[in-house]
């Protein structure tokens, strides 16, 4: 028997997985409803009747059910209506390769179709639409298509669709933000991104089901889904005569796209809803609903929409709003430990595009650039700012319980590898002072505002995005826990930003913006090459050092399929990075899906087969003609 070390599993098209599974290695994630500035007044938060809101008066965690069954028989297909809660309209970029924002992973979800599915811990596994082998000792991936999978044109999905997907990112005219050390990691692949070749020397399609891909280098993380091999297809034969630079804004991208997940669209409205018609030739079998229609819901008019029975499901409910609709009749629940964090980052750098000769050849690539001299580059700083505000009361009175204080940028979820033991940055504002007093942070002409340890004032420019109820409530509230401890924050221009202009100016360093409040969707991989690495665009702080870059690498090593190994590896990165602090991970978070009772069953476990006990997209169906209303 050979000693190959060989890991053989199976990949899904759950079409719902896909919101954060895409997400890889970091996509922006749509914080309509948890980024905010309001008006808090008291030495700790407040609710709006005055009320003491600070850690000591937490309110318990809520816990959630995950499957819900109603009883009744099927309907004859029908139409499930979906309520997508944000303040963001989506952009319309319909995929995989192109998209940047949470707002249109949702609305792809449900037709684009995915190769790698994954278990309970986010392990690829055995429930989808190809088969899946890593080879450590050849450092190859090879992905094989099952039988009878289309597009919703009718063509086959094809292994040149796999390969077309990787020369889209990897086109030196690619537009859109995917390509990473990830996709670097393909042998020849940093040669055709450089024009150098015509072809990735290590894509290999064997056959029309079959293709090999190999990599200077494999690791443990791509076991994940998401973790470092690009498992998504584009359909070649639909996209290969439009220029890559053009792609983006291409009609068969923004006005017909085609996907191969069990619908496919029926007509878009840009930024407020989708249509979706039952794709009869689904791989899985025939969805049991005729239609799924989507629409854009304003976060101030989600809870009415529930209270009149408006949709089927409510995707992204806020959940600052949680006890205003938790006891609506007609509904169930549903939550999850969400793959996803909130934060409050430091800018401080710079992205360097890459250096070309010449020829156009890269000379050097594209990569985080850190200032010294930046005003938030003194640690020092930064941690002061943490210990200064009250993420516990935060998450306990702005929502319910339902968000709790972060103390890692690795999220419980990854439980192999989430530093549980770290402390963080509790509530101290006295500790605050002290680090500020000894960085030489000083109020030197008695207004109660420190100045720098040069002497100079200090004005920190503060861009957050606007959302919920809470939005300005929360930025208020941070705002002036910072001025308690003789910090000056004030807010960009002076309002919050709507997200795809915010995320614009946050992408393109304005130099204006000192710091600023987001979200992250981790994916399904732990690993945070994609979020903090030196060569990852999603790292808006621009922090880069030597020693991140050294733990990244072994994070990332072969000697990573030790697990344990790599889990100390990644308790050392945390302890690293909480020190260093380029972000104040700020809160931990619930998602809560509402569904109406007249939805037979609905199942957002992680790691649930469809074609088992699960239930996935193509088997949902419905008991009543009519909305249940209590």
């Amino acid at each position: 028997m050979s000693n190959k070390k060989r890991y053989s599993m199976l990949a899904s098209t759950a079409a719902v997985a896909f919101i954060l599974a895409a997400c890889g290695n970091g996509d922006t994630e749509d914080t309509t409803e948890e980024t905010g500035n309001g008006t808090d007044t008291s030495e700790e938060v407040e609710d709006e009747s005055g009320e003491d809101a600070s850690a000591g008066d937490e309110v318990e965690p809520v816990e959630f059910d995950t499957r819900v069954e109603n009883e009744g028989e099927a309907i004859d297909g029908g139409t499930l209506s979906i309520g997508y809660v944000s303040d963001s309209p989506f952009t319309g970029i319909f995929s995989t390769e192109l998209y940047t924002g949470n707002p249109d992973a949702v609305v792809m979800g449900y037709m684009i179709g995915t190769l790698l599915g994954y278990d309970e811990n986010y392990q690829i596994d055995d429930s989808g639409a190809a088969t899946f082998e890593l080879d450590q000792e050849t450092n190859t991936v090879t992905m094989t298509i099952k039988d009878d999978v289309l597009w919703h044109d009718g063509e086959p999905l094809k292994a040149g669709d796999i390969a077309f997907a990787h020369e889209i990112i990897g086109h030196p005219d690619y537009t859109g933000v995917r390509y990473s050390g990830d996709l670097a990691n393909i042998v020849g692949m940093e040669a055709f991104k450089n024009g150098e070749a015509d072809s990735i020397e290590g894509i290999t399609v064997v056959d029309d089901k079959t293709i090999e891909i190999e990599y200077q280098s494999v690791g443990v993380q791509m076991l994940q889904a998401g973790g470092g091999v690009w498992g998504y297809a584009a359909p070649r034969h639909y996209l290969e005569g439009i220029p890559v630079a053009e792609l983006e804004s291409a009609p068969e991208i923004r006005e017909n796209p085609i996907g191969f997940g069990p619908f496919k669209v029926d007509n878009i409205v840009p930024g407020e809803s989708v249509s979706y018609t039952a794709f009869e030739d689904y791989y899985r079998g025939a969805p049991k609903l005729d239609r799924i229609e989507l629409e854009t819901v304003p976060t101030s008019t989600a809870v009415a929409a529930m209270e009149n029975a408006q949709y089927d499901i409510f995707e992204g409910m806020p959940t600052d709003q949680y006890e205003n609709y938790e006891n609506i009749p007609g509904y169930t629940n549903l939550g999850v430990d969400d793959t996803a964090y909130t934060y409050i980052g430091f800018k401080l750098g710079e992205w360097q595009e890459a250096e070309t000769d010449e020829d156009g050849n890269i000379v050097e690539p594209a990569q985080n650039v850190y200032n010294e001299d930046a005003k938030m580059a003194d640690k020092n700083l930064r941690q002061a700012m943490a210990y200064a505000i009250d993420n516990d009361a935060v998450g306990s009175r702005f929502y319910q319980g339902l968000r709790r204080r972060a103390n890692s940028p690795i999220i419980p979820n990854f439980s192999d590898y989430y530093a549980e033991d770290l402390e963080g940055y509790p509530f101290d504002p006295d500790r605050a002072n002290e680090i500020l007093d000894e960085a030489g942070y000083k109020d030197t002409n008695g207004d109660d505002i420190r100045e720098t340890p040069e002497g100079e004032e200090l004005v920190i420019n503060f861009a957050s995005m606007s959302g919920g109820e809470v939005a300005e409530p929360i930025v208020e509230y941070y705002m002036q826990s910072w001025e308690r401890v003789g910090l000056k924050v004030e807010l960009l221009d002076g309002r919050l930003h709507e997200f795809n202009s915010f995320y614009d100016r946050v992408e393109a360093d304005d130099p204006d913006i000192d710091i600023y409040q987001g979200a992250w969707g981790t994916g399904f991989d732990p690993t945070p090459e994609g979020l903090y690495g030196r060569f990852a665009p999603f790292n808006y702080t621009r922090w880069a050092t030597e020693e991140n870059d050294e733990l990244m690498e072994a994070m990332t090593s072969t000697e990573g399929f030790d697990i344990e190994w790599r889990a100390e590896k990644f308790k050392e990165w945390q302890e690293y990075f909480m020190d260093e602090l380029p972000v104040i991970p700020t809160l931990f978070r619930k998602a809560v899906t509402p569904v109406n009772n007249r939805v037979g069953a609905y199942d957002i476990t992680v790691g649930e087969d469809p074609d088992t006990e699960g239930v996935g997209l193509h088997t949902l169906y419905l008991i009543s003609e009519d909305r249940a209303t209590e």
